[in-house]
C-alpha cells in the first residue's frame, strides 16, 4: 500500500514539474511585436483576440496569465522593445504606458509641413515618413482631417501614417454620410479640393460661402480661378506667390494657367471648408480683392474688382 502511495506520489510530483517546467518555458519563450501597441478597452479575452487579429503570438493561456498579473491597461503601450519574453510582455501590457505628445495639424495646412512636424515632435525619420505616406495615402494631399492628435512616443513611422489615415477616413466617411446620406470617394474629394482653395483663399468661416459662390461661378462659365492660394501647395504653403512663380509653375495647381480644379487638393480642410464647398452661397460674384482690413471685398463684374484692387493699394 506503501509503495502504491509512493507511487502515485511521484507521478503527481512529476506532472507538476511538467507542467511547471512546461509553463516556465512558454513564458520564456520570445514574442515579437512594435514597442508600441494600442490596446482597445474591453475585456481580457477581448484584448487577446484582438492582439491574434494582428498575428501576434498569443492565445488562451495568455488570458490566464493576465488574470493572474492584473488588467492590461487600454490605449497607446510602450514595451521598449520589439522582442520581449512571453512573461515580460504580459507583465508590460498591465504596467506600462506609452507618453503622448500632442501634435496638432491645423485647417489649411499641407500635408508635407504637417509630416516635418510629425518627424521634430516624435523624433521619426523624415524620409521614411514620406515613403509610408505615399506607399499607403490614396491621394497625395487633403486625406488628413485637421485636429490636435495625441500620439506615441516611439512609435514607428508605418503605424503613424497608418493610425492617421485611418482616424482621419473614419471622419470623413462619417461627414460624407451625414451631408449625402453615403460616401462615394471620388466625389468626396472633388469637393475636398474645392474646400481646400475656400481654405486658402477665406479670411475667415465667415467668407468661406461667398469665396466659394466665386470658385463655382468662375467654373460654370468655364473661367480660369486665377486664385494664388492654389500654389501655396506642398513645401510652398507658407512662400508669397510672385510673378516668377506663376509664370514658371507647370503643376495643375497653377490656376492662372490651367482651366478646372486642381488634380489634387490644396491642403488639409476644416469642416466649414467642406461646408461651404458642397454648400456656396447664392451669389452671382465672379471676383474678390483683400482689402486693407484684410477682409475681401467680392466684385460681380471687372470694372468694380478694378476698383477695390486701385482702393486696397492706394
Amino acid at each position: 500500500m506503501k509503495v502504491k502511495m509512493l507511487t502515485i506520489v511521484k507521478y503527481v510530483f512529476v506532472m507538476i514539474f511538467v507542467i511547471v517546467v512546461s509553463f516556465m518555458y512558454y513564458l520564456s519563450k520570445p514574442i515579437y511585436t512594435p514597442k508600441v501597441l494600442y490596446i482597445p478597452k474591453g475585456s481580457i479575452n477581448k484584448i487577446i483576440t484582438q492582439l491574434q487579429s494582428k498575428n501576434y503570438d498569443v492565445c488562451k493561456i495568455d488570458s490566464f496569465v493576465l488574470r493572474l498579473l492584473g488588467s492590461p491597461q487600454s490605449g497607446w503601450i510602450n514595451l521598449q522593445t520589439t522582442t520581449n519574453t512571453k512573461a515580460d510582455f504580459l507583465y508590460k501590457l498591465t504596467k506600462s504606458k506609452a507618453a503622448l505628445q500632442n501634435v496638432t495639424l491645423i485647417p489649411g495646412e499641407t500635408s508635407y509641413i504637417f509630416l516635418n512636424q510629425l518627424a521634430n515632435n516624435l523624433d521619426l525619420n523624415r524620409k521614411k515618413l514620406q515613403y509610408e505616406f505615399e506607399r499607403q495615402s490614396p491621394i497625395s494631399e487633403g486625406i488628413f482631417v485637421p485636429d490636435t492628435y495625441k500620439l506615441p512616443v516611439g512609435i514607428t513611422e508605418k503605424e503613424l501614417i497608418r493610425v492617421l489615415l485611418k482616424i482621419s477616413e473614419k471622419k470623413m466617411k462619417e461627414l460624407s454620410r451625414k451631408f449625402f446620406g453615403n460616401y462615394n470617394a471620388k466625389k468626396w474629394f472633388q469637393y475636398i479640393v474645392i474646400a481646400s482653395i475656400i481654405q486658402k483663399e477665406s479670411a475667415n468661416t465667415k467668407e468661406m460661402p461667398l469665396v466659394s459662390s466665386v470658385i463655382h461661378n468662375r467654373l460654370r462659365r468655364g473661367m480660369k480661378l486665377q486664385m494664388d492660394g492654389t500654389l501655396n501647395y506642398g513645401r510652398y504653403s507658407h512662400i508669397k506667390v510672385t510673378a516668377k512663380r506663376i509664370k514658371n509653375d507647370i503643376t495643375t495647381y497653377n490656376t492662372y494657367k490651367h482651366r478646372g480644379l486642381p488634380s489634387t487638393p490644396v491642403c488639409n480642410v476644416s469642416v466649414d471648408a467642406i461646408k461651404a464647398a458642397i454648400f456656396p452661397q447664392k451669389t452671382n460674384y465672379l471676383y474678390f480683392m483683400k482689402s486693407k482690413q484684410g477682409m475681401h471685398d467680392f466684385a460681380c463684374n471687372y470694372s468694380t474688382h478694378l476698383r477695390n484692387i486701385r482702393r486696397a493699394t492706394k
